[in-house]
């Protein structure tokens, strides 16, 4: 007898590169920490473009992806996977992240490897995980992620 599938919830996660600096929002949970932006996969939606929205929607700043940074796969029951997918991207256009509070996020801003460590972080591999990219971390490319049909940027 064949067994159940196993749901799964997508997340898409993004370091976005300026320059030597890094962009990071701050979130609206206790304590208002830090972290890169990120969130699920709405019904219908690509990977890819989740990240640009949640991008938009967190830090106020357009991105175009630039390669997958790394696939994270857990499972956080019995019954449930989550999968994070975390790009590389960097700004398009003006990169002058958002600064007033709403739904996404207290605020977001660009910070070097140096600044972070004096920012509450909601994860401490965060900032690991960017210094990693910064030494120059190997980024697979968007292809990885079949994607037929999907832009990869605005």
């Amino acid at each position: 007898m064949p067994r159940a599938p196993i749901p799964s919830r997508f997340f898409a996660m993004v370091i976005a590169r300026h320059e030597n600096r890094f962009l990071l929002i701050q979130e609206n949970l206790d304590g208002n920490p830090w972290y890169i932006p990120a969130g699920g996969v709405e019904p219908g939606e690509s990977l890819h473009a989740a990240a640009i929205r949640e991008t938009q929607e967190e830090a106020g700043v357009a991105v175009r992806l630039e390669g997958i940074v790394r696939i994270k796969h857990a499972a956080i029951a019995e019954d449930m996977t989550r999968v994070h997918v975390i790009f590389l991207a960097s700004p398009v256009g003006d990169p002058t992240p958002k600064r007033a509070p709403d739904e996404h996020s207290q605020r977001a801003a660009w910070f070097t490897l140096e600044e972070l460590a004096d920012r509450p972080q909601r994860s401490p591999a965060i900032p690991t995980l960017i210094a990693e990219v910064a030494a120059g971390a190997p980024v697979s490319p968007l292809t990885l992620l079949d994607s037929t049909g999907v832009s990869d940027g605005p």
